[in-house]
């Protein structure tokens, strides 16, 4: 097993690897791969946008292990994640991370804390609704499936019955991400035995098994102390599925995308500074660029008016293509979301890097597209002071024909 560390969108690593085992690790697209023009018999490796560590292995069982360390220290990359998980409950978390200077074991350890700070007054509880074939009657019968399948026989019975319990959503995936972290590379010898701790704790609730869809939860009061440790659960979770079968290649590991976190990050931050405007924000939301509605269109933050009239559009991109500056894609992109919304202005948000910001006004449009950026290397308080400010222009105008925009302080 060969194990190598890359920073990401750091320089090309070049290592003498078998041609199936750089094939492996190509496919895996866990990190860009290509045969090295200088060196035959090498392969180059460059971490894009991904973080994290995963282990790469060939039908002949090779197994390359890649570790991936983030450009923002750990301890940023935990706040980011936490304020777009809950933005109230996050913002002064305090973690001691100073053993950890690595992703996984840092996130395991934060995990890890608020699981146990959830579990000290004992499991939670609460009502599961069950469906079962049974010879004695319990709950209430559900006829259609009992005529369905028992026609005529007895004494079978299809109940369905509301049951008091452990086994119920938030601590299902409390278990599942204990069991899950226990199996992957990085995780100390203390660390462990907390974590084993935790799943002798949990040992009656039934783990989420592999493929199938985690169960549905909401937040309410009587899960309070609950929900920063199933809202970690899930970000492990998903940070672990990129466990897969390419073919015959193995992949197993866990893996952040970077540009989903800085667009979480942005989109949250945003919503909660415009709250006290008025209106409501939308993440994520299908639109459509024709009136056939044949082409979709996603936005990343979508502000509206209280009658649902859109207001101001953004979208986050965490880093350029382009060498030199902002690609002009992302233009291109802007200017069909403003056009489809009928808004004049659209703001794309770079975590910043050697583009200052620009604004451009389309000829015979009246539409004038912006690019900010955020310094995600400022401290969590400045960041989202940044962030505030950042909202504040994103209502500049409210039709196509309104008046010009203020100079902008970014």
């Amino acid at each position: 097993m060969t194990d190598i560390a890359l920073t990401e969108h750091g320089a090309a690593l070049s290592l003498p690897l078998s041609e199936a085992l750089g094939r492996a690790v190509a496919a895996s697209r866990v990190v860009e791969a290509a045969p090295d023009p200088d060196a035959p018999g090498r392969w180059r490796l460059k971490a894009a946008g991904k973080v994290g560590v995963a282990a790469v292995t060939t039908p002949g069982g090779e197994t390359l292990t890649i570790r991936v360390t983030p450009k923002v220290p750990i301890r940023r990359l935990l706040f980011l994640l936490g304020y777009a998980l809950d933005a109230k409950g996050w913002r002064d978390e305090e973690v001691s991370l100073d053993a950890e200077p690595e992703l996984l074991p840092a996130l395991a350890h934060l995990f890890e804390q608020q699981a146990d700070r959830a579990l000290r007054q004992g499991l939670l509880q609460g009502y599961r609704t069950t469906e079962e074939t049974s010879l004695v009657m319990r709950g209430r019968l559900r006829e259609a499936d009992q005529l369905r399948r028992h026609h005529g026989e007895f004494p079978a019975l299809e109940l369905v019955h509301d049951e008091y319990t452990t086994d119920i959503a938030e601590n299902r995936l409390v278990r599942t991400a204990t069991d899950r972290l226990l199996r992957l590379p990085g995780v100390s010898r203390d660390l462990r035995g907390r974590l084993l701790r935790l799943r002798v704790r949990l040992a009656d609730v039934t783990p989420i098994g592999r493929g199938h869809e985690p169960p549905v939860w909401r937040p309410t009061r009587l899960n309070v102390r609950y929900q920063p440790a199933v809202r970690l659960a899930e970000l492990v979770l998903q940070g672990i599925s990129v466990e897969h079968r390419a073919g015959d290649i193995t992949v197993s590991g866990f893996l952040l995308d970077m540009a989903r976190v800085f667009e979480d990050f942005v989109t949250v931050a945003l919503r909660e500074a415009l709250k006290a405007g008025g209106g409501y924000s939308v993440l994520q939301a299908s639109h459509y660029l024709d009136e056939g509605h044949a082409i979709r269109i996603v936005p990343d933050f979508v502000h509206c008016t209280d009658d649902g009239t859109p207001h101001a559009v953004a979208d986050a991109k965490y880093k350029s293509e382009r060498p030199d500056g902002f690609p002009d894609a992302d233009l291109y992109q802007m200017l069909a979301y403003c056009t489809a919304l009928h808004l004049p202005d659209g703001h794309l948000i770079y975590a910043k890097g050697n583009a200052p910001h620009a604004t451009h006004r389309v000829r015979k449009t009246g539409i004038t597209i912006h690019q900010h950026t955020l310094d995600l290397d400022k401290p969590p308080a400045t960041l989202l002071a940044d962030a505030q400010t950042l909202a504040e222009r994103l209502l500049p105008r409210t039709s196509l024909h309104g008046a010009e925009p203020a100079p902008h302080p970014f």
